[in-house]
């Protein structure tokens, strides 16, 4: 297991827009074709609307691809504490724990289970 704390940020269109278009074509189409996170019928949904969408934007695909959907950005983590966790058989797992200092940088600890 792996638990990372800190702060979480959107980036910026500018950010989301380059990131975007550095994908490989047929992931930008399946930006437009997923209602991510939605509970869809089977995977033929999907393929109809990659069809559907790849269809829509053919006169940008010879250009430069279709737009960044609206709905489609990301966030950055900046994470201040990493912890790693393995179990063992024993129950003497194993906890390491990353922390950032703002002058030493990370500091490793290990941490009783």
């Amino acid at each position: 297991m792996v638990r990372i704390e800190g702060i979480v940020e959107k980036v910026s269109d500018e950010e989301s827009d380059a990131y975007y278009q550095s994908r490989p074509m047929d992931s930008r189409i399946g930006a437009w074709a997923s209602p991510q996170s939605q509970v869809i019928a089977n995977r033929g949904v999907l393929v109809a609307n990659a069809a559907k969408y790849g269809a829509q934007f053919l006169p940008t695909l010879l250009k430069n691809g279709p737009p960044r959907p609206p709905n489609w950005g990301g966030y950055r983590l900046k994470p201040d504490s990493w912890q790693f966790w393995q179990g063992r058989p024993s129950r003497l797992h194993d906890r390491l724990r990353y922390t950032l200092d703002a002058q030493s940088g990370w500091i490793r600890e290990r941490l009783a289970p």
